[in-house]
């Protein structure tokens, strides 16, 4: 009985949703393979060489905002819709910006294409609409191994669509196109809880201003910018640094697999050791781990030693921002 329980509330639409995870993941892990190399072979002065990656990251923060409104407003599965829509219409111009060798058009493209990360970073916090009260937990525990479906597919769909064309790495951006439709398609069979819109003059939350006042929340602010700034720091310049070193892609590729890995393995227990040792402790293990991994990656340079930085700079973006939730959850009040 309970067995049937748990598959009814994990229900078809929850894995779909979980599937659209893996495919957003694969987005977001081929994105950071090529781009940086891309834009180191098409930037007119070498420190631009990875503004293709930042303009992923800035687009995404500046498209955090207009899709909670955005979500408010028409609902979950047409704001996720748009975003798909966003990001075939950005992969395909990114394609078209390295096949014409504009490196400008690129940045352009991949600024676009973070309306569709800003989108796709909501999709666990839909999944408990999908399932039952009881299991929400396992609904979003759900979702985020959709993220490690990602992990694999993204690196080896960069290593096996990199040559497709002539042009290095145009084939990857169409394959983009194909996957980001994949998941337009699946996202059209889901069925979201009924959306209805905000009445008007209804009470919008607390304004910034307060929220900012928080102690506790600039702690969860600062160390989410602390684990993201570590993160793309060191992925948008692995590709690279691993290019010079005289590694091949595939390499390159496997990094960011285990990257990706020690993003969302954590995942699954982190929970368990919040509620034991508490959030800012778990904080600063994630902390600790980020410098581990800046010393590991300064110190040796070497085809070993680079996944172990992948997978500990996985680890320490994934437990600040995991701590930086449920600090923003458990401890402001409403």
């Amino acid at each position: 009985m309970l067995r049937d329980a748990m598959i009814g509330a994990m229900n078809r639409h929850l894995l779909l949703l979980t599937l659209c995870q893996g495919l957003f993941l694969t987005n977001n892990v081929t994105f950071i393979a090529i781009n940086g190399l891309v834009g180191l072979s098409l930037a007119p002065l070498g420190w631009m060489a990875t503004l293709p990656v930042t303009g992923y990251v800035v687009g995404a923060a500046l498209s955090a905002m207009p899709v909670s409104r955005l979500q408010a407003r028409v609902g979950r599965k047409r704001s996720f819709q748009i975003g798909l829509l966003v990001a075939i219409v950005s992969a395909a111009s990114c394609a078209l910006a390295v096949t014409t060798g504009s490196f400008w058009l690129l940045v352009a493209s991949t600024l676009v294409a973070g309306f569709y990360s800003a989108n796709g970073a909501l999709y666990r916090f839909a999944g408990p609409e999908l399932a039952a009260p009881d299991f929400n937990e396992r609904a979003l525990s759900l979702v985020l191994a959709g993220g490690i479906a990602g992990a694999f597919i993204g690196p080896n769909l960069a290593s096996a669509t990199r040559g497709w064309l002539n042009v290095p790495f145009a084939g990857a951006y169409l394959a983009l196109v194909g996957v980001a439709f994949s998941s337009l398609v699946v996202m059209s069979f889901i069925r979201f809880p009924a959306h209805l819109p905000p009445p008007p003059g209804q009470a919008k939350g607390r304004p910034s201003s307060e929220l900012l006042r928080q102690p506790v929340f600039a702690v969860a602010v600062v160390s989410a910018a602390l684990g993201y700034g570590v993160m793309n720091l060191l992925m948008a310049a692995t590709p690279i640094a691993m290019q010079q070193c005289k590694h091949p892609f595939e390499s390159a590729a496997l990094v960011l697999e285990w990257h990706v890995l020690g993003m969302f393995v954590p995942s699954f227990f982190t929970g368990h050791l919040i509620r034991r040792f508490g959030a800012v402790p778990v904080m600063a293990v994630g902390a600790t781990l980020n410098l581990v991994c800046v010393l590991v990656a300064l110190s040796a340079p070497s085809r070993d030693a680079v996944p172990r930085r992948a997978v500990r700079a996985g680890r320490g973006l994934e437990l600040p921002l995991h701590r930086r939730q449920h600090l923003a959850d458990a401890r402001l009040p409403a």
